[in-house]
């Protein structure tokens, strides 16, 4: 042991004993470092993911009206500080480690900002001002200190006093404590008497200790078991519809909107928690979670709660961060009752507190829930009652009065925060900005109220049918933007209206194809013969007649003679498989044919001999069978240009027919959930309305000549060939080759002086793809699949305007426009056309609000007759309209998820089922499903639409997830050619992916949602270990073990799988920090959580700092080449003379 310095041992005994008073003062005095507690570390954690950041100050604003004596009230502030260590506390990071240091040396200065010299009027808005930028300082965790007092002097006895806190230091019932001694410790200094409060037992960096060893025991086990079970399977996030994008890091932009619950409505609901035996929370808390499950169409509901976590008489009276948050998880599956729900929400609270010591933080450390930057872990709404009586601010000669102080924040998406006063329930709705309008929550409080209001009047309704609507929503979504009645011919049938137009306007042209034409009065006609021609074999209302051909003027002259006939027709498409043509042709049973020469040898050609080879293969499931080949053999087939000589010698005089509007126009198949096509039956009246809605908006008149470029079998080329033969202006039929060329199209376009053309947004992206430069005199129809913003964008420059069609086969093509101006942010469809009604549904049919996703429906004139053959799928999908006065109206469950906007317009989402729409055409996913399942080698199939991984921008396609059991995997070339045999050209899966297994749900269903993307799976199904192949690659590693405690770190593997977690992060990042000198952001290593997508990130900034250099290095070469030139001009300029400065 060394020796003491001679200069002390040669001390006097008495500055001996000096120097140890000294020594044993400093020692006393000097900061002391201890761990924090784990709601604090979550909040520190919070800093470093964004430093300086104000939402988690905490102001508390008081008006003082009398004499206030600022040196007093400064040594107030400093004696709660004294004996509040908390108070005195700051945040510093040792290696990542985060500890909390007490800094006995730390005071409160109160700040004076004095207002006198501001006009009296001014004096009042001036404070506010200044207050709430004081508010929104920001505090720095490592430096404090972490209270600031500021006192606003209006004049001599009126002041504005502000105290604003960090969280992690307080809380709630902390601001509560400190008011109170405050009070106490002011009128005690103001009297020159020692403050008498009774001494603490305990400060809070005891507490943090005493938490963390306790979670260290046993106590952490039996809470973790309760919550593991509480919280497995339970969704990560809470769907509520918002009104913004979700930015991609959690933003806490925010604003309060006030809610104020009259006193009868207060003492109503109390009662109804009397009667039931729960608490007025339990009651509040209920109704809110109804709210939401109206909101989101969510059973399975997570809301947090805060709860003080004081059960212990030390830590009472003690200022600190001690509150926790609970989440409360209640299932609102089976349509209960109010007083149901009450019941499952009063045993999850009463649970939750038994096991409320967990910290929050804790719990998502151990649970380990998805990590998403963008939102809060569990739950991303919270709910909070306080109504516990507060005591009045009083002195003798100084008025207390609380003010109310906001920071301007939204911890989470949605926070409801409700107080009892005076008998009276009142609050705020705080909600993030950057995700919800005001007026959505403001329509958000009002549905709330009327929910309670329901509630506590019948605690027996079903949430289904608690109202949530106020009066005047209702008459808006229901009658307002439904008021569509308008005058047309509903007795009349399209070919009627079209031979009156061919009487007015015979000698002009009608219709265009290749170089040859026909006029209105040809075309009746030709038509005319074919339909005289029809009747006598027999064609009449209600007969259906097939009609296989190429784009051609046969084509047309095919559809109006079987509508002339009387008969309704039905589209084969000749590029459709063999198979599934014949399918259509049994489920149709038409009695006549319409094809060409060159289709009749493609559509017969070995059917009988095909069949009987694969007879022996063919389930009864499948669309080959004696019956389909019966009916494909028993049909009257003519052939529309081998038979013409024969039927041009029939009348060309209108023929008569005892047909009416109220018969089928025509029958189209579309893709069908059980595997097989369905037949859609249209009838003419609603096409009729149709069309003379569509003459006036989008429009079309005389003048226009309009480009038809649609296949017939797809439902929307009924726009295409009939509107403008309704209105007299020019058809140009496109072939199948222009249709399918951009650049042929593009040429036709122009030469044909086309005025209007509709086509999906397939169709427009391949013209734009082709270099097409658009046509100013071109008017744009769109619709058949989802419109991007971005290809709407650019059609929007390209023509005279640009409509948004949108509309379901059964229907009657379209059901809503809309034309879409450039300053919209959101691509929507519109108002519904004439005589057609839209609701927005909830699952019990009930109307949702505004901004609230249900299922559209569709009602009015526009509706099928039904599904053909199917009555059991029509009584499913066409259900009785509950909204309408006429009786027997019907309405049709489209499956399309949508809201409507608050200008009315109708955003649109998805598909609620598997229904979706590839390049226009809806194909029920199910139907290729049931056909890949039929190969021998595939046991189970699931197909979804996914994004093109190679082009972002183009359409979506379809992939097909496969499990296959047998010893020899088909190869993705047998299946694709399995498919094509079957399954039209656009049902064809563009990727297969194989699979061991599907991920399942905790109901045993195929997980859809979890099935990997496309650009997410690699040859290997398991992800293979790949070893660090480089220096950074090792060293990132190294670190990752060491923080991780893991021995094998592979460059894929993902950090938080391998166990990490929030805090562990940040100590990655002062690693890596240290080994690489290089400043790391937490948000970087959330974003890159494999070592593999992190060292890919140090690549790509080194390659555009290593290209900012080359830029800096070639413009320093640059401006020395200038300046020698420069130089040179100089003396060519002095002639070689030397000058000298």
């Amino acid at each position: 042991m060394n020796a003491p310095p001679k200069r002390i041992t040669n001390l006097s005994p008495a500055k001996k004993r000096a120097l140890l008073a000294q020594l044993l003062q400093n020692k006393a005095t000097e900061p002391k470092s201890f761990p924090l507690s784990y709601p604090q570390q979550r909040l520190w954690f919070l800093d470093q993911l964004e430093s300086k950041n104000p939402t988690y100050n905490i102001p508390a604003a008081f008006r003082l009206k009398g004499r206030l004596h600022l040196p007093v009230l400064e040594k107030t502030l400093n004696e709660i500080q004294r004996r509040h260590k908390v108070l005195q506390t700051r945040f510093v990071s040792v290696d990542g480690k985060p500890a909390q240091i007490i800094d006995p040396e730390m005071t409160t200065k109160l700040s004076v900002v004095d207002l006198r010299d501001y006009p009296e009027s001014e004096r009042e808005a001036t404070a506010w001002r200044l207050l709430q930028e004081e508010i929104q300082r920001p505090f720095e965790l490592a430096k404090g200190p972490l209270l600031r007092a500021t006192s606003f002097k209006l004049n001599e006895e009126d002041h504005i006093l502000l105290l604003s806190m960090h969280h992690i230091i307080s809380d709630g019932w902390s601001m509560g404590i400190f008011r109170t001694e405050m009070i106490k410790i002011y009128q005690c200094l103001r009297e020159n008497r020692t403050p008498d409060l009774p001494d603490l037992p305990q400060q809070y960096s005891d507490f943090s200790v005493r938490q963390r060893q306790w979670l260290e025991g046993e106590g952490l086990e039996k809470q973790l078991s309760y919550w593991k079970k509480q919280l497995d399977g339970s969704p990560p996030i809470l769907e509520l519809p918002t009104d913004h994008p979700r930015p991609s890091v959690q933003t806490f932009n925010g604003t309060r909107q006030s809610i104020e619950l009259t006193k009868e409505l207060t003492q109503s609901l109390k009662k109804l928690g009397l009667d039931q035996g729960c608490t007025l929370f339990m009651v509040l808390l209920t109704a809110f979670k109804i709210i939401l499950y109206r909101y989101t169409g969510q059973t399975d509901l997570n809301v947090g709660t805060p709860i003080a976590n004081r059960d212990q008489d030390d830590i009472e009276n003690l200022i600190g961060f001690f509150i926790n948050t609970l989440v409360l998880r209640t299932n609102l599956s089976g349509n209960p009752t109010f007083q149901e729900v009450l019941e499952k929400v009063r045993e999850v609270s009463l649970s939750a507190y038994d096991h409320q010591a967990m910290p929050f933080e804790k719990l998502v450390e151990e649970l380990q829930p998805p990590r998403d930057l963008s939102r809060s872990p569990f739950f991303q709404v919270l709910f909070s009652l306080q109504n516990t009586p507060t005591q009045p601010l009083e002195l003798p000669d100084l008025t207390f009065e609380t003010l109310y102080a906001y920071n301007g924040k939204a911890k989470f998406d949605l926070s409801v925060y409700l107080w009892e006063k005076s008998a009276q329930l009142s609050g705020v709705f705080e909600y993030n900005t950057d995700l919800f309008e005001t007026e959505t929550i403001v329509r958000m409080i009002e549905h709330f109220q009327n929910l309670l209001k329901a509630a506590s009047a019948n605690p027996n309704l079903r949430v289904s049918d608690l109202p949530l609507l106020t009066e005047r929503e209702q008459e808006q979504l229901l009658v307002e933007w439904n008021a569509t009645e308008k005058e047309y011919p509903l007795e009349k049938c399209f070919h009627q209206l079209f031979e009156s137009q061919a009487e007015q306007t015979p000698d002009s042209v009608a219709v265009e194809f290749h170089n040859k034409s026909l006029s209105y009065g040809q075309l009746n006609a030709r038509a005319n013969c074919l339909a005289h021609h029809l009747q006598k074999l027999g064609v009449g209302p209600d007969v259906l007649v097939g009609i296989c051909v190429e784009r051609s003027l046969d084509m047309l002259v095919g559809l109006l003679g079987v509508m002339k006939a009387g008969g309704a027709y039905v589209p084969l498409d000749p590029s459709y498989p063999k198979e599934r043509l014949a399918y259509m042709v049994e489920d149709a049973k038409p009695q006549v044919l319409l094809t060409q020469d060159s289709l009749c040898e493609t559509i017969f050609e070995g059917r009988e001999s095909k069949s009987e080879e694969r007879r022996a293969e063919l389930s009864e499931n499948e669309f080959e069978d004696n019956a389909s080949r019966s009916s494909l053999h028993a049909l009257r087939v003519i052939r529309l240009d081998g038979d013409w000589q024969k039927i041009a010698k029939e009348s060309k005089s209108n023929p008569g027919t005892s047909l009416q509007s109220t018969n089928l126009v025509y029958v189209i198949y579309t893709s069908g959930s059980t595997g097989k096509p369905k037949g859609v039956a249209i009838q003419h009246q609603t096409l009729v309305n149709f069309l003379n809605s569509m003459s006036e908006v989008p429009g079309l008149s005389q003048e226009d000549a309009l480009l038809a470029v649609t296949t017939l079998s797809f439902d929307i080329a009924g726009l295409e060939l009939y509107l403008p033969l309704l209105v007299g202006s020019r058809l140009i039929l496109a072939s199948h080759e222009v249709a399918s060329d951009g650049r042929l199209l593009s040429r036709l376009l122009t030469e044909s002086g086309a005025t209007v053309m509709q086509a999906t947004p397939a169709t427009w992206r391949m013209l734009l793809d082709s270099g097409w430069s658009g046509n100013d005199n071109l008017r744009i129809l769109c619709g058949g699949e989802t419109l991007s913003r971005e290809l709407a964008t650019q059609l929007l420059e390209k023509g005279a305007g640009l409509w948004n069609m949108y509309g379901p086969t059964e229907t009657t093509i379209w059901s809503s426009v809309h034309r879409l101006e450039s300053k919209e942010g959101i691509v929507s469809v519109g108002p519904p056309i004439a005589n057609t009604q839209i609701y927005l549904l909830d699952k019990n049919l009930q109307p949702v609000p505004i901004g609230i996703y249900g299922e559209l429906y569709i009602a009015g004139d526009g509706l099928a007759r039904g599904y053909l053959n199917r009555p059991e799928l029509t009584a499913k999908k066409f259900v009785p309209d509950g909204f309408s006065k006429q009786k027997g109206a019907r309405m049709y469950r489209t499956g399309d998820l949508a809201r409507y906007l608050p200008d009315g317009r109708i955003e649109l989402l998805g598909r609620i089922d598997h229904q979706v729409k590839i390049r226009g055409f809806r194909i029920e996913l199910g139907e290729i499903e049931a056909t890949l399942a039929q190969h021998t080698g595939i046991d189970e199939v699931v197909v979804a639409v996914r994004d093109n991984e190679d082009d972002k921008k183009a359409a979506k396609i379809l992939a097909a997830y496969l499990v296959s059991r047998s010893k020899k995997t088909p190869t993705v070339s047998e299946l694709r050619h399995f498919l094509q045999e079957i399954l039209p050209a656009y049902m064809v899966p563009t990727a297969f992916v194989f699979l061991k297994s599907f991920p399942m749900t905790p109901n045993g269903k195929v997980d859809r949602k979890a099935l990997p993307a496309l650009d997410d799976i690699r040859p290997e199904l398991e992800s293979a270990f790949v070893a660090p192949q480089n220096e950074v690659e090792r060293s990132v590693a190294g670190v990752w073990k060491e923080v991780l405690g893991v021995e094998k770190v592979g460059v894929d593997d993902n950090f938080f799988d391998l166990g990490g977690h929030s805090l562990l992060l940040v100590q990655v990042q002062s690693k890596l920090k240290n080994k690489f000198e290089r400043d790391l952001s937490i948000v970087e290593l959330f974003k890159y959580p494999t070592i593999n997508a992190l060292v890919k990130s140090f690549n790509q900034e080194e390659a555009e700092s290593s290209n900012l250099e080359r830029i800096h290095d070639l413009a320093k070469k640059q401006k020395d080449a200038f300046a020698r030139q420069k130089k040179l001009k100089e003396e060519k300029k002095n002639d070689g003379r030397l000058e000298y400065a």
